[in-house]
């Protein structure tokens, strides 16, 4: 009977002008659950209506032509909303649907979540998944009692029920992803021509302390690993098997570990698969493989991102980034001269921010000299360290808004306006400084900055920031740029 019992998985229909800018991305959590909700006997599909762009018009016909026994989505949260959203819509189509909710939002928010929308809400998955679903639906299909298992949160009729947590799972190289059922024409890394773009993870989980972020809370500060010989089998069977030539690792700090990191460098190097990988890790990690880089390159390493956060010492306190000013400016260096696209972000509207301190950050932001860098508006995750002090200054509840994008905390001496003028200013003033150099930068970031910088005019939120660039730089850097737009890859 189980083997009939079909789960549909859907993606939130959610859009801030961010990720898709660079492209199209799958969700991994989804892949991995897939297959172990196959393992365990049940019919998956795999719905990704995000990458799709499709609304809940689209959403209601898939619902209805597939006729799942069981809808699950997941929220991050800013796509709370429409998770909700999305589940009830299931509810309306068939009132015996079994919804489930999973992912840092519902993981952390879940009594506020089930106290308003326990109607269409009927369990929620804390931590991972992949085991805690399946037992889920064995025990509901079992007519069994849900509280027995561990990790889930589920309505008692007068109030949400949280079961107790769910081991981590220690061993990951015991999951599978189902990536089968992954609609492959549709995901892209638009600065790569003919590209097929994967997400893939070599571990799990965050031992750092920053106190904006949730991931160090999701994951209790816990990291675990897959084997080398996993990750990159896994990496060679999807490049050999469906044609990725892209992929974004996931991992928040894939080099922790130098001895398995190495390995895994070295194995890559010795596969010579023509994938591209992007990444994101520590500061102080770069810094500890400076005399091992180049072999990064060589792994096919392209593009690294490294969170500095803020140019503030006081602000890196707050933030409890255990990092210096100094270090940052070192990893950017010891990145750009692999000639390895460097990538940071700035954290800015914290409750002390100014216009001053923001033009600060900007210039320092220049000096560090990173390939691209974003000015991000904090966001006041309810369940993260530093909540208590920004929550004075948070100005909106609606959870839409905690993107980094739309300032949502009001800075004492600025408005929400100003301090969205600012960010937008800065964005700019940053990329103009950028593209005015582009005559002095190898051939491969020159190609590369030149394509970011139509995509992001063409397809990001900064999009009429970055025009407004174009239009302001001297003509000898238009005609340069026109000059060699035909040597990247064209823009889908």
């Amino acid at each position: 009977m189980k083997n009939r019992k079909k789960v549909l998985l859907i993606t939130p229909p959610y859009h801030s002008g961010v990720v898709e800018a660079a492209g199209t991305w799958l969700n991994l959590g989804f892949v991995y659950i897939a297959g172990s909700l196959r393992k365990a006997g049940y019919e998956v599909e795999y719905y990704d209506a995000m990458s799709y762009f499709h609304g809940y018009d689209e959403i209601r016909k898939r619902i209805e032509a597939s006729k799942p026994h069981v809808v699950a989505t997941t929220a991050i949260t800013a796509t709370i909303n429409d998770c909700l959203k999305v589940c009830a819509l299931a509810k309306e189509i068939n009132p015996e649907v079994i919804t489930v909710l999973g992912n840092v939002h519902p993981n952390f928010m879940w009594e506020e979540i089930m106290k308003d929308h326990h109607d269409s809400v009927d369990y929620i998955v804390r931590g991972e998944g992949e085991i805690t679903l399946p037992e889920l639906l064995d025990c509901r299909f079992a007519k069994d009692d849900p509280s027995k298992v561990k990790g889930v949160v589920l309505w008692n009729g007068r109030k949400a029920l949280a079961t107790t947590a769910r081991e981590y799972i220690q061993d990951l190289d015991s999951i599978d992803g189902a990536w089968d059922l992954v609609d492959w024409d549709i995901y892209t890394y638009r600065p790569k021509r003919d590209s097929v773009l994967a997400i893939v993870n070599s571990s799990r989980g965050c031992n750092q302390y920053c106190s904006f972020c949730s991931q160090q809370l999701f994951w209790s500060r816990k990291w675990r690993a897959k084997s080398p010989e996993k990750f990159v089998a896994e990496l060679e069977h999807i490049h050999t098997k469906y044609g990725v030539n892209a992929a974004m690792i996931a991992d928040e700090t894939p080099t922790l570990g130098r001895e398995r990191w190495e390995k895994i460098l070295d194995m890559l190097i010795d596969r010579s698969m023509d994938v591209e990988l992007f990444m994101e890790t520590r500061v102080k990690d770069i810094i500890r493989d400076q005399d091992i880089l180049r072999r990064y390159r060589k792994a096919g390493i392209v593009h690294i991102y490294v969170g500095v956060e803020s140019t503030n010492p006081e602000t890196l306190e707050k933030f409890a980034k255990n990092v210096s000013v100094e270090e940052s400016r070192q990893a950017i260096n010891l990145i750009n001269g692999e000639d390895i696209i460097s990538e940071t972000s700035f954290v800015l509207g914290m409750p002390d921010e100014t216009k001053e301190t923001i033009a600060r950050t900007l210039e320092l932001a220049k000096f560090y000299s990173p390939d691209m860098a974003f000015f991000l508006a904090i966001a006041p995750w309810p369940y993260a360290n530093i909540y208590g002090e920004l929550k004075p200054y948070v100005a909106t509840n609606d959870y839409s808004k905690y993107n980094l994008i739309e300032p949502v905390v009001k800075p004492v001496h600025m408005t929400i306006d100003e301090l969205r003028d600012e960010l937008n200013r800065a964005t700019r003033l940053f990329y103009m400084d950028k593209f005015s150099k582009l005559k002095g930068m190898t051939a491969f970031k020159r190609d590369y900055m030149i394509s970011v910088m139509k995509l992001l005019m063409e397809h990001s939120y900064i999009g009429a920031q970055i025009k407004s660039v174009e239009n302001a730089m001297p003509e000898e850097v238009r005609r340069f740029i026109a000059e060699h737009a035909e040597s990247f890859s064209p823009i889908p």
